[in-house]
């Protein structure tokens, strides 16, 4: 952890960062009284903003605060006079008639039981309420009200209406309703806002929406800020903040109460109209003139120091960059027009590239010499083994008696296998390490060609994985391939009781660490496989060379050999660009 952030810090040593640091803090006091005077200032006219935008968003609202007062306290006077004519149903409808008569404010009055019944209103006739949402919402929580209704039982629909409860002592007995169109309170939010660009909404403390400034052709959600509610906003009371709308405008929003406790308003004010536009540009500008002090101080400073430093330490850094990825042509020139001390340490390098350089070309001339040499042992094994195996292959034309010939060709087979090892060795890429897949497809091929005549009908299969092993595991894999493989050839012949005959080689992984080596092939039914000659004696000692073991497992017209070992990780030295961590500063545990 501590190491992974020493790393991220790396670049805190370096010049121009220590040379950029040295001259901030210079040039910080100044910068900081800029800042801070610059800010001062802009909040105080924020501030003074802020004020003016209340008291705009109050008078836009005034006319409506007028006209919901005046309903509120029209219906605490209808209440006395509701107690006295309840039982007189029609002397109670002509007050209600009359109060909606005398004033345009009212397009509807009326009293309201709680059970939804309405005998006493400015409209004829008994009528039923009880399934209008403004009913049922006192009804859950009696208390004063301001709500909107669209029903036609409470005026002529898209009304706003006003509800005062009415009690006898401490009986509820209903509720008083007064409603007034949404023209006319809308009408005033126009007559008061002063701007085409800004916009006004009521709304009660349940957050419906009583009145707006347009005609509701545009949606709701256009005018709300974004992410928030209209009930979120009722802790926000006479208050402003900036936030983005629903249509993607950054506006200004400020929320007074129009009746406290029950009504607010919400006004929407484009930034430049609000006059708290301008507060963004003075508090850039605030942080842009120091700014652009320090980062004149900065150029100057760091053209000064790449003139000088920066400019040779790169040089020199790309020359060591492509010595140290493979670049050995020639060794990498002195800085002439540098600094002496980059100078001398340019000229150092160039002595050390050098001498680096002759001393390459004399090891890469040895190992070269050292590789053919090897590659002409193995060629020449190889070819010696090829001898014998066909002075084996004369010797048993010349001889007789099949387990004489038999024995020979067993032996044959051993030293044919040896030599395709080290075909494979001389052929190889890398000395180290050895295709063991293509080595065993190899000798199957060889034993297949060998030893299974045309029209015998066996079916050979083979899978195998790409697996690359060292040549202490390779050899005694392959010689336990050729000695599995030969028993498997001389028991499949036998034909089982269904199918043709058949014989499957299998190499694969087995788990990030192991392999698995398994021949299979058909036998008869009464056929015996349990090896007891010399080829079970090899098995089971190429076995214990691979730290593993042979499991043998019979079946009905099928036998098996298995063997699971673990694979030698390879000794390889990493390649010239493996691994090099190239980088303009020394850091401990980096390798170059």
């Amino acid at each position: 952890m501590l190491r992974r952030m020493s790393d991220r810090l790396e670049f805190t040593k370096r010049l121009g960062f220590r040379l950029g640091g040295l001259l901030s803090v210079a040039i910080l006091p100044i910068g900081l009284i800029s800042v801070i005077q610059t800010l001062h200032l802009s909040q105080e006219y924020e501030r003074s903003s802020e004020i003016g935008l209340l008291g705009r968003t109050a008078t836009a609202a005034a006319g409506e605060r007028a006209l919901l007062q005046s309903a509120l306290g029209t219906a605490d006077a209808l209440g006395p006079a509701v107690l006295e004519t309840m039982n007189r149903p029609a002397a109670c409808s002509d007050i209600m008639h009359g109060l909606v008569q005398r004033t345009v404010n009212f397009t509807y009055a009326g009293f309201t039981r709680l059970d939804g019944k309405v005998e006493c209103s400015s409209l004829p006739g008994t009528h039923d309420v009880s399934s209008l949402a403004a009913h049922r919402q006192f009804v859950e929580s009696p208390g004063t009200l301001v709500t909107t209704t669209d029903e036609s039982a409470m005026g002529d629909g898209n009304s706003v209406v006003v509800i005062q409860p009415l009690y006898s002592g401490v009986d509820l007995l209903g509720y008083v309703a007064l409603s007034m169109s949404n023209d006319m309170l809308r009408s005033s939010h126009i007559a008061g806002m002063g701007t085409d660009d800004a916009r006004i909404l009521t709304f009660n403390n349940h957050g419906q929406v009583l009145s707006r400034d347009e005609d509701g052709s545009r949606e709701l959600g256009d005018l709300l800020p974004q992410g928030k509610t209209l009930t979120s906003l009722l802790s926000r009371s006479e208050t402003i903040f900036s936030a983005y709308s629903n249509t993607g405008e950054r506006r200004v929003f400020s929320v007074v109460p129009v009746v406290p406790g029950l009504v607010y308003a919400m006004g929407s004010w484009n930034r430049s109209e609000s006059g708290i536009g301008g507060i963004d540009l003075t508090r850039r500008m605030a942080l842009l003139l120091p700014l652009i002090l320090w980062a004149a101080s900065l150029g100057v400073a760091y053209f000064a120091v790449y003139r000088l430093v920066l400019r040779h330490i790169r040089e020199l850094r790309g020359q060591m960059r492509r010595f140290a990825i493979g670049d050995r042509s020639a060794p990498p020139p002195v800085l002439a027009d540098a600094p002496a001390e980059i100078e001398d340490m340019s000229q150092t390098f160039h002595n050390m590239a050098r001498i680096l350089i002759r001393d390459e070309e004399t090891m890469e001339a040895a190992v070269t010499e050292k590789t053919v040499l090897l590659k002409e042992v193995h060629h020449r094994v190889k070819n010696n083994l090829q001898l014998i195996a066909s002075i084996i292959n004369m010797q048993i034309r010349m001889i007789q008696h099949d387990d004489a010939r038999r024995v020979l060709r067993s032996v044959q087979d051993r030293v044919a296998s040896l030599a395709t090892i080290y075909r494979n060795l001389y052929q190889a890429e890398h000395l180290d390490s050895v295709q063991v897949d293509r080595l065993v497809q190899d000798i199957i091929n060889q034993m297949t060609n060998a030893s299974v005549g045309p029209g015998t009908g066996l079916r050979i299969e083979t899978e195998l994985e790409p697996l690359v092993l060292m040549p202490d595991q390779a050899v005694p894999l392959s010689l336990l391939a050729t000695e599995a493989f030969t028993n498997a050839l001389k028991y499949s012949g036998i034909k089982p009781e269904s199918g043709p005959s058949w014989v499957k080689v299998t190499l694969r992984g087995d788990g990030p660490k192991h392999a698995l080596f398994e021949v299979e092939n058909s036998i008869g039914a009464n056929e015996q496989t349990e090896g007891t000659g010399l080829g079970s004696q090899l098995i089971e000692a190429f076995a214990t060379q691979l730290d593993g073991t042979a499991e043998q497992d019979r079946s009905p017209g099928r036998y098996s050999l298995r063997l699971r070992f673990e694979v030698m990780p390879l000794q390889r030295p990493a390649q010239n660009q493996a691994g090099v961590v190239l980088t303009s500063a020394a850091r401990p545990g980096s390798r170059h």
